[in-house]
């Protein structure tokens, strides 16, 4: 069955009944005529999915639309019988608990429901692919945080999972490394193929994050490809490097799905899905779109959920698309984290921007009186043009401050962040509704 877009749905149905029921009889050659073109138009639109024209999944009509549009049969998901070290399989409850309560891991399970893997301390008593155990080595990752402690045996156990952990706590690799092992255990993927993982991410930045991490974990596996998928670069680049075949696509969702219709990639061999910042992505009213490929995945596929708070959006979105999951929290959720000093100053919205010049010029005096760099600031604005009014006066104050928002290119972001990360520019001035 084929992906196909909301404003095609009604029409297409109705081409599936013309082609089932012209298969049956004959008919003249004017209408098969009709049909063929329309097959082709509709091989050009649209891409594979399990879950499309729920009418005919049971029907004769369902073979006749596999047989129009697929080059080969879709091999079946792998889902293997993982499990960790003996050392860990023989933890009695009371020391699971210990564990949990020494990581500050909360964990939660349905009543009723199968009891959630132990947490593991050890990257070695994960039993991972000899492959992702060098490339953990090679990065020098000694112990996993409390985050992977107890996410990464969920997820390679083959559970769904719900985690809450704040940003900086390794959720990154907590998903990364069970997704390829995952992946690795596939059939490998060919040209047309669609990838066998899919990650959405809010922001083009935080998917550029995650797909330096998948290589990073990857790189000693041979013919392994992950391709990016986001707003601000070349479509066309996008295009080849996903028909030629991808084990793991990490996008933002309004681009992945604009590949989706063109016919780039398909959700027919997606077996693992991560949605990652999952609140962010709400707020940035992604929704339509994670429901539009979340409803069109294959019936077997593990979905792993991250989000650094817990809103009942989220737990409502949890609990439409994730089958059982396992609940992890680290730390208290919707809670400030306890890394950081939060002062909170009350002044009239016209005294704003006054008020925070007087403040950082301040501090710039007494950085330079205590010869010290000038600390790392980040400030945050709701608009894009509020951040370049603010950008312009931090500078116009002989501050070094750029602008971060979706209204610069792409080439100028990464300029940004490349700036702030090696000090050359102090302050960055970030519009939170960044697309």
């Amino acid at each position: 069955m084929m992906y196909e877009p909301p404003h095609r749905r009604t029409s297409s149905s109705n081409s599936v009944s013309k082609v089932s029921s012209s298969s049956s009889s004959s008919s003249s050659s004017s209408s098969s005529s009709s049909v063929v073109t329309l097959d082709s138009d509709l091989t050009t639109k649209l891409s594979f999915s399990s879950k499309s024209l729920p009418n005919f999944s049971n029907s004769n009509s369902n073979t006749t639309c596999r047989r129009s549009y697929a080059s080969h049969p879709v091999p079946q998901p792998v889902f293997n019988n993982w499990k960790p070290s003996d050392r860990v399989l023989r933890f009695n409850p009371e020391q699971i608990e210990e564990v949990r309560l020494r990581l500050n891991v909360d964990v939660t399970v349905a009543s009723g429901s199968v009891p959630a893997p132990a947490p593991i301390e050890s990257f070695t008593d994960m039993c991972l692919h000899p492959s992702i155990m060098k490339d953990i080595e090679f990065h020098e990752y000694t112990r996993p945080t409390s985050i992977q402690a107890q996410a990464m045996p969920v997820a390679l156990s083959g559970r769904d999972l719900l985690g809450c952990a704040e940003t900086g706590s390794g959720k990154t690799a907590a998903f990364t490394i069970p997704m390829i092992q995952h992946c690795v255990a596939q059939t490998p993927v060919g040209r047309g193929d669609g990838p066998l993982a899919l990650v959405l991410a809010p922001t083009r930045e935080l998917a550029q994050q995650i797909e330096k991490e998948v290589k990073a974990l990857s790189r000693s596996l041979d013919s392994f490809k992950t391709a990016i998928v986001v707003g601000g670069t070349n479509i066309a680049e996008q295009r080849s490097e996903l028909r030629g075949g991808v084990s793991i696509v990490v996008a933002t969702p309004g681009r992945f799905l604009d590949h989706l219709q063109q016919g780039n990639t398909s959700l027919s061999r997606v077996s693992f899905v991560i949605l990652d910042e999952a609140d962010r992505m709400l707020d940035m009213g992604f929704e339509p779109q994670i429901r539009e490929v979340m409803q069109n995945l294959p019936d077997k596929h593990q979905t792993l959920l991250f989000s650094a708070t817990m809103p009942v959006e989220i737990e409502a979105l949890a609990q439409e698309y994730l089958t059982d999951p396992v609940q992890v929290k680290v730390g208290k959720v919707s809670s400030p984290t306890a890394n950081v000093i939060q002062i909170l100053e009350k002044v009239s919205e016209n005294e704003k921007v006054d008020r925070l010049l007087a403040l950082l010029v301040e501090e710039a005096f007494l950085a330079e009186k205590s010869c010290h760099p000038f600390p790392l600031t980040i400030v945050f604005v709701e608009r894009k043009t509020r951040c370049d009014e603010v950008s312009e006066a931090l500078v116009a104050e002989g501050l070094h401050a750029v602008a971060l928002h979706g209204g610069r290119n792409q080439s100028d972001r990464e300029s940004a962040l490349r700036d702030f990360r090696n000090g050359s520019t102090n302050i960055l001035v970030f519009s939170y509704k960044l697309l």
